[in-house]
């Protein structure tokens, strides 16, 4: 293996100011500013995630339209109920009629697609007629229409009232801990936030990574070593990237929050922007011994070539994270939400759906923090033994080996 850095090369880069880090943090962030590949995916990302909500917001904003064929101008009252029924359901869904002059007549706009389904009284009842698929809206409020019109009938022939038939059976559904967040959107919320996680865990580890094993791969870092101290130009590494990763991240945060708006869910930001607030903390936080070890995966290795093999590890905890964050729930999500890393996601779940206290992330958010002082000093003393070590890849076994 080569040999670390000269006696005199080393005493030079040990008498350099203690926050040359800084130097080391702002050519990150210079670096990545400049890159255009950088600057036009996160731009192209923030305007997906608008527009997706946006798109999403207004196809689920719109009203549906069901064309029913009759016979009969008696069956339009039926229609005129499901109406109301969805009206009353605030079911954006509006039953139009096309009175037809027979059953064959009918059966023959269903099956050309003039109408959606076909409504006909026949001895036994009634016969909703569809061509190929079943439509939900028409069998539910067209049924219950049907329903109530036919009660409504039979109490009048039984010389009663339907409010008399239906008196004692309503059933009042009372919530003892109301949701303040649609589950639906909590469920999204919690998908996002791991998705986030791994799409900036990935995309700037592996570039701090490559940043560092082209460094060694080139002898760079020798000429850098005789200025900085190895402790610093870690430190400047893992702040510039972490600062980056924390705007990007909040850049589409930012993104969500808006299209959000956009899409007419407005009463439901405050707890959401708070889940996602707390998401950005824990992901700085963590990233920090990501980042770290990103850079003892670049410097374990000498080429491009093996960061394949020394990120691997890395790589599986991350999508571990992932898949965590999207299919975790009830009391195994709960105790996530305390591990370390994976609390990145699990925390910010609950609390989108409103099933943590508020004491609950503080908590997490230390447990975290003390993880990450342990993983940052652990990465620290990989990265200054294995740095110099050009001669093949090594194991972290091997560079803990290494003496300093």
């Amino acid at each position: 293996m080569s040999s670390p850095a000269p006696e005199s090369a080393q005493r030079t880069a040990e008498s350099a100011p203690a926050g040359v880090w800084r130097i080391v943090a702002q050519r990150e962030i210079a670096v990545k500013l400049r890159d255009r590949g950088f600057l036009i995916s996160t731009i192209v990302t923030i305007v997906a995630i608008v527009a997706s909500l946006t798109i999403s917001g207004i196809i689920s904003g719109r009203t549906t339209n069901v064309a029913v064929a009759i016979v009969g101008s008696d069956t339009a009252q039926i229609v005129t109920t499901a109406n109301s029924l969805a009206h009353s359901a605030n079911k954006k869904i509006d039953f139009t009629t096309h009175e037809v002059t027979d059953a064959a007549t009918l059966d023959q706009q269903v099956r050309d697609g003039t109408v959606d389904v076909g409504l006909l009284s026949v001895d036994s009842g009634w016969q909703l007629i569809g061509k190929a698929a079943k439509n939900d809206d028409a069998s539910t409020y067209l049924s219950a229409a049907v329903q109530q019109i036919t009660l409504q009938h039979n109490a009048t022939a039984a010389g009663t009232s339907l409010e008399q038939l239906g008196r004692g059976s309503t059933v009042n559904y009372i919530l003892l801990e109301k949701a303040t967040v649609d589950p639906g959107l909590a469920k999204l919320a919690a998908i996002v936030f791991a998705l986030l996680f791994y799409l900036a865990s990935v995309l700037f580890g592996i570039a701090i990574a490559q940043s560092v094993v082209e460094e060694k791969q080139n002898r760079i870092v020798e000429i850098l070593a005789s200025a900085i101290p190895l402790r610093q130009l870690l430190i400047g590494k893992v702040v510039g990237n972490t600062t980056m990763a924390f705007g990007q991240l909040a850049l589409f945060v930012g993104a969500g929050l808006i299209g959000l708006v956009a899409t007419g869910k407005g009463d439901q930001l405050a707890p959401i922007a708070g889940a996602a607030g707390w998401f950005i903390v824990f992901f700085v936080v963590s990233f920090l011994a990501l980042a770290s070890l990103w850079a003892v995966a670049g410097a374990l290795a000498t080429r491009s070539e093996d960061l394949q093999s020394t990120s691997t590890p890395l790589s599986m905890v991350i999508m571990i994270v992932l898949f965590a964050g999207i299919f975790l729930s009830g009391p195994a999500r709960v105790i996530a939400s305390y591990i370390p890393l994976v609390s990145v996601v699990a925390m910010p779940s609950r609390l989108a759906d409103g099933t943590a206290a508020w004491w609950e992330p503080i908590i997490a958010l230390l447990l975290t923090a003390a993880a990450t002082y342990g993983t940052v000093s652990i990465a620290e003393k990989l990265y200054r033994r294995s740095l110099m070590q050009t001669q093949g890849r090594l194991t972290i076994r091997q560079a803990l080996r290494v003496e300093d």
